[in-house]
Order: C-alpha cells, then sequence, then structure tokens
C-alpha cells in the first residue's frame, strides 16, 4: 500500500465514524458543557457492553470468490466468511486498523461477546469460540480475554480492550443418557471462558420457550436443573431471547442474579424480544439487570438514540439504576466490505446459493416497524461515548452512569463467580 493510499482510507475510516457520530449529536443537542462532562466521564469508567460484537472484519473477496469457483457449500461459504469477520485482522494490516479506530472510538473497555452458536451443538459452539480465543491469543498488545471481572477492571488500567465470552445456547451432548451426564458440558465451557450463557434463543428447545414460540410453556423440567447448574458453576443465566414465561421461572430459582442482556421495555414498545415490567422487577430481585438494546424496531418511539436513552431511563427510574445497562446487540462492521463484496461480484463465476430460513430465526409478525438508514446510524457502536452524554443530559449523578455503562455488569459478573 502506497502513501497516498493509506492517507486516504484513513481519512474515509474517519469519515464514517465522524458521519455516525455527527448525526446521533444533532439528535441530542447536548449543551457544550453536558458534552465535554460526558464525553470525560465516558472515557475514565469501565465501560461493559453487557451483550455485543467486537468490529468485524471485512472478508478477503478474492478467497471467497475462488471457493465460490471450485464449487463450495453453502457451509462452507458461511464457515469462510465468519472465519474471516472474527480473525481477518489478526494478520491483515488494513483490517487491523479498522478494527482499533473503531473500538478506540467507541470508549469500550469490554464486550460481553456472543461467541457461540444458537444452538447446543457442542461441536459447532467450539468453533466460534476457539476463533475468539485466536484472536485474543494474537493480538495480546490491544485485546484480552477476560477471564474474571479483575481481568476486565485490569485491562481499562491497562489502557487495552477485552472480550468477555458468552453464548446464544448451553452445550448439551444430547446423547439423553441423563440429566447429569447432559450438564456436564456446562464446567467444561466455563472452563473454556464462557461466562454468560442464553437459555433459549426465539425457539422451543429441551430447556424452555423462547421468544418466538406463540404457546410460551415456561421452563422444561430439565430446564430447572440447567439453571441451577449455571449458578452452581458460575455461570450467568440470560433469558434476552427466552419466552416471558420462561424469563419468570428462571428469575424464580435463579439463586444468583440473571439477566435480559440484550432487550427493550414492553411497556414502551411491545415485541417478543421485550420484557414486561412483571419481569424486569424478578430480574431485578435477583439482582441482575435488562440490558437495552439497540436495535431500532425492538425500541420502538423514534427508534434512534433518544429511544435507546427513553429504556434506560424507563428502568431506572421504576425499578433502580442498579439494574438496567447497554447491550447493544450490535456490530461495527468494516468498511471494507462492500469492496470486498464487488470483488466476489466480479470474480466469482456462478453465483452462491439461496439458502432456507435459518431454523434459529423465529420472529413472529409484530407489524412493520419502519427502521430509516439514520436510526442505525445513530445507533452505531462506534457512538458508544453518546450514551453516556445522553445519559448526563437527561439528569443522572455520575454514580448511576457509572453503573449502567459498566458497573452493573461488572457486580453481576462477580456475583455469578462468587
Amino acid at each position: 500500500m502506497n502513501r497516498s493510499n493509506g492517507i486516504r482510507q484513513t481519512l474515509v475510516r474517519s469519515g464514517k465514524l465522524r458521519r455516525d457520530y455527527d448525526l446521533a449529536l444533532r439528535m441530542l443537542k447536548p449543551t457544550k458543557a453536558e458534552l465535554e462532562h460526558g464525553l470525560e466521564l465516558h472515557k475514565a469508567c469501565v465501560v461493559f457492553d453487557t451483550y455485543g460484537f467486537m468490529p468485524r472484519a471485512a472478508m478477503d473477496g478474492k478467497v471467497i470468490a475462488e471457493a465460490i469457483n471450485n464449487h463450495a457449500s453453502y457451509l462452507e461459504l458461511q464457515d469462510l466468511r465468519e472465519d474471516m469477520s472474527m480473525s481477518r485482522m489478526v494478520f491483515h494490516e488494513r483490517e487491523r486498523k479498522e478494527f482499533e479506530e473503531a473500538w478506540r472510538a467507541s470508549g469500550v473497555t469490554c464486550v460481553f461477546q456472543n461467541a457461540s452458536y444458537s444452538c447446543h451443538i457442542v461441536k459447532k459452539v467450539i468453533k466460534r469460540l476457539s476463533r475468539f480465543t485466536y484472536t485474543t491469543d494474537m493480538m495480546r498488545d490491544f485485546l484480552r480475554k477476560a477471564s474474571t471481572p479483575d481481568d476486565i477492571v485490569q485491562a481499562k488500567k491497562d489502557g487495552i480492550r477485552a472480550i468477555y465470552f458468552t453464548g446464544n445456547g448451553v452445550p448439551l451432548p444430547q446423547e439423553w443418557v441423563s440429566v447429569e451426564d447432559e450438564l456436564r458440558y456446562i464446567k467444561i465451557f466455563f472452563q473454556l471462558g464462557t461466562r454468560m450463557l442464553h437459555l433459549t434463543y426465539n425457539r422451543r428447545n429441551v430447556i424452555g420457550d423462547g421468544c418466538g414460540e406463540p404457546t410460551d410453556a415456561g421452563l422444561s423440567d430439565f430446564g430447572r436443573t440447567v439453571v441451577k447448574e449455571l449458578n452452581r458453576v458460575g455461570i450467568i443465566v440470560d433469558i434476552a431471547h427466552s419466552g416471558w414465561r420462561t424469563s419468570l421461572e428462571a428469575a424464580k430459582i435463579s439463586e444468583k442474579p440473571m439477566v435480559a442482556s440484550h432487550s427493550s421495555a414492553a411497556s414502551l414498545h411491545k415485541v417478543v424480544r421485550s420484557k414486561t415490567d412483571e419481569i424486569i422487577k424478578a430480574i431485578a430481585d435477583t439482582g441482575g439487570y435488562i440490558g437495552i438494546c439497540c436495535i431500532p424496531r425492538f425500541l420502538g418511539g423514534t427508534g434512534d438514540i433518544r429511544a435507546l436513552l427513553s429504556h434506560i431511563a424507563y428502568v431506572a427510574k421504576k425499578f433502580g439504576p442498579d439494574y438496567v445497562g447497554i447491550g447493544t446487540d450490535v456490530a461495527y462492521n468494516s468498511q471494507f466490505i462492500p469492496l470486498e463484496n464487488d470483488i466476489i461480484q466480479k470474480l466469482a463465476r456462478w453465483p452462491t446459493p439461496k439458502s432456507r430460513t435459518r431454523f434459529a430465526a423465529l420472529w413472529p409478525d409484530e407489524g412493520n416497524f419502519p427502521t430509516t438508514p439514520e436510526m442505525v446510524q445513530s445507533l452505531a457502536w462506534t457512538n458508544w461515548p453518546l450514551f453516556t452524554v445522553g445519559l448526563v443530559q437527561m439528569g443522572f449523578s455520575d454514580e448511576d452512569i457509572q453503573k449502567i455503562i459498566g458497573g452493573n455488569a461488572l457486580r453481576v459478573a462477580r456475583a455469578a463467580m462468587a
């Protein structure tokens, strides 16, 4: 890469981040004092995204095109894309710079990183977990795999970033020899670094009903043993994608703080992924929290950064600032993804086959919420500092803001391992 190209790409990157930032800033309209105080507070605090994704790299278009031309299966192509998005920043200079700039712009200390699939298949879950472990192993000067909450605090002191592993499904051998046999991988995945697990993901499984199921039948008998085992081992119970009855029943039997890591308040906007006041109260009673997400259709209202702040304020004022966090559920995607897609279109000799709808993607028809590009841009992951500015604007104390943007997640993480 020559010098002029490097300068041009740096300017493009800065422009993309600046565009999203300026848009959100125009929506918030903070005073100079509010802006400065919010940015300084954000910089000083441990910022812990309660569920999300570290920045994603762009794939290598030439490699993908070559695989297509060699008649790679859909699963092979999916595997290639996932591997590159999770690890290409390790060895590709352009993607590493993109990765680091995006993370620095966010001011985030740690992400509760989704490091598994929406399933219980052990060998499939290990694949994604290994990729994130590889990336943290190879980028130790910038990124750390945290194993304890103290590791996250230390990362802040050391000026580096961290990821804390979570998963979208409890790993099960599914051999059904005995209850104890089915539970044995929970401890193994704790030893591999997993610190939070979804009970369900949209659909019904052997643990309970997901949020997409119309019956909402609650926890199974086996599901109750899963909650107890997660408590025993030290893994946080997450009901973000669980049905409302499943959520309530899990809260009643959990002996440690449990969470809805990336959700919203149904009282402000009712969708299957939101949680009712009754559920939020049940979560709070365990000592846990609800993380408010950055998905416009789950927030409703203006669907932008102002809607995010409204949900946070609602929970904090009704249930207390100890019981709410921010679980963005969004990622910064490398701006070079469209460029690599263009390369695929030019070099691939046959189109990739269309796939059926993913099994876990059970989304009931809840009407059409008109998501706009402006909503998405205002909620960009790199706009995290403005989430803190918005809380300053709303009159929250510095102490309460510190809890919302990271302190509550640290507290629950510590309680899980106590």
